[in-house]
């Protein structure tokens, strides 16, 4: 966010882009949960082996590690604001 629009931002705004990226990270939180239900426990019945390490056991563990760090490089990078949150104008 261009910093001239960021500090013209008034405290309701701000709340507004508050709210959003809270829900965004919900959302994320959904997701790796959903991630790691499926990588962890779907995976089970497979009998397939990666360094004598079980599917299940790689991917419900190291796999839902880097699904985290993927899910927060993207709401880093894309969806959250940098902004000051403080000494907004009350419009």
């Amino acid at each position: 966010m261009n910093k001239k629009i960021a500090s013209k931002l008034t405290d309701a705004e701000k709340f507004k882009i508050v709210r959003r990226e809270a829900i965004y990270t919900g959302i994320a939180l959904a997701a790796l949960i959903f991630f790691w239900l499926i990588a962890g426990f779907g995976t089970a019945s497979l009998d397939v082996k990666i360094f004598h390490l079980p599917l299940w056991a790689l991917l419900g563990s190291i796999g839902v590690w880097f699904f985290a760090i993927g899910i927060s490089f993207i709401l880093s990078r894309k969806l959250f604001k940098d902004m000051d949150l403080e000494g907004g104008k009350d419009e």
